[in-house]
């Protein structure tokens, strides 16, 4: 498994749906987060986007002095920049980065947002431009001079003189539920991301996405985005879920759904209807809860319970495909630490975790009586 983590961009706190427990967004705080992600051992790292979050390419960049194996998943957003001008940024940040840069193509699912970016597509259209958009940026970092003409993009003599430090390019992230977003994902994508639904669902998606890759003569690696809610026992990490939205009012979940219901989103429909905007039946599948998602767009579902429930859990998403975890938990600082202390060490990761042996005491904690070495934990 590659396990990543989350920088929470868009805020981070103890609570969802109220200011209790908040944190501002600072420089200060994701630059923790990131260093804790890069120490602790985690493969990578989220930067989401939107207009709720700061910029994922300027945050990323801020990030690469203070960290140094982590790799950061970026995303492209074709329609509100031009795929020269994206694969010149890519080719800079990547060699800049030596070669830790990933990329999430968003074709974005909020209409509003598309508008006051300046695209004026239907869903549809949106992805015909981003498979118009993908094809002129991976020619231009491949060294091609390109001119492309098509329905809604055109370009003449585009080049990138600098090239990225991966060959040909950074791999390609992206993820949508859509037949239009699948077709896609299967001719120009590397890694299918989903979104936390249960397993049965996913396994329909994993089992179309490799029909549709091998109908392009490709093959696809698979990924999915979920919370995490991992306590030393099942009964504290249920306790951790329901403390999570403690302060959650109906008014507030009614706003979050009736801004959600005007996305053209099939993934986000998807999220929503795992709860209905109803609190009083959360767990959608077994350890699954969908309580995120009440006001949280995008991944709103979590893993929950205690350190081998988890991992068993994530085990039965590993048989169906996934390789990679792309994990988050509030507030991001504390759980990124949890995380790592309670589920790698039940997890086969395929990522190399740092050394252990860097102190006298290593892994183990504080000395005993200032004299004696802990001992070693055997679960």
């Amino acid at each position: 498994m590659n396990l990543f983590w989350f920088i929470p961009t868009h805020g981070d706190g103890r609570f969802l749906g109220t200011a209790k427990g908040a944190r501002s967004v600072s420089h200060g705080y994701v630059s923790q987060i990131a260093r804790a992600a890069d120490d602790l051992g985690y493969a990578g790292v989220l930067l989401p986007t939107g207009r709720s979050c700061e910029d994922a390419w300027v945050v990323a960049a801020s990030l690469i002095p203070v960290t140094k194996r982590l790799r950061f998943l970026v995303a492209i957003r074709p329609g509100i920049i031009s795929p020269t001008a994206a694969a010149r940024i890519t080719a800079t940040l990547d060699r800049m980065s030596e070669g830790r840069i990933l990329i999430n193509v968003v074709t974005g699912g909020d209409p509003n947002e598309a508008e006051g970016d300046g695209v004026f597509l239907s869903h549809d259209e949106r992805y015909e431009l981003t498979d118009e958009f993908l094809a002129i940026w991976r020619r231009v970092l491949g060294g091609e001079t390109v001119d492309f003409v098509g329905r809604h993009l055109r370009v003449k003599g585009a080049k990138v003189l600098y090239p990225p430090a991966q060959k040909p390019h950074p791999p390609l992230y992206f993820g949508g539920s859509s037949p239009v977003a699948h077709d896609l994902a299967a001719k120009q994508m590397d890694v299918y991301l989903t979104w936390g639904e249960p397993p049965a669902a996913v396994a329909k998606k994993i089992t179309d996405m490799r029909a549709r890759a091998a109908a392009e003569g490709r093959t696809l690696r698979f990924g999915i985005r979920l919370h995490v809610i991992v306590r030393e026992t099942n009964d504290e990490a249920w306790a951790a879920a329901n403390d999570l939205i403690r302060y959650l009012d109906d008014d507030s979940i009614a706003l979050a759904q009736n801004a959600f219901a005007r996305f053209d989103s099939e993934g986000q429909r998807r999220m929503s209807a795992l709860h209905g905007g109803r609190r009083d039946n959360l767990e959608v599948s077994p350890n699954l809860w969908a309580g995120v998602g009440l006001v949280r767009g995008g991944a709103g579902t979590a893993l929950v319970g205690d350190p081998d429930t988890v991992a068993d859990r994530m085990r039965e998403y590993a048989d169906l495909g996934i390789d990679t975890f792309i994990l988050s938990g509030y507030p991001h600082l504390e759980e990124a630490y949890r995380v790592a202390e309670l589920l790698f060490p039940k997890l086969q990761l395929s990522h190399q975790l740092p050394a252990a042996e860097t102190n006298l005491t290593g892994p183990f904690g504080e000395m005993l009586a200032n004299e004696y070495t802990p001992k070693a934990s055997q679960s």
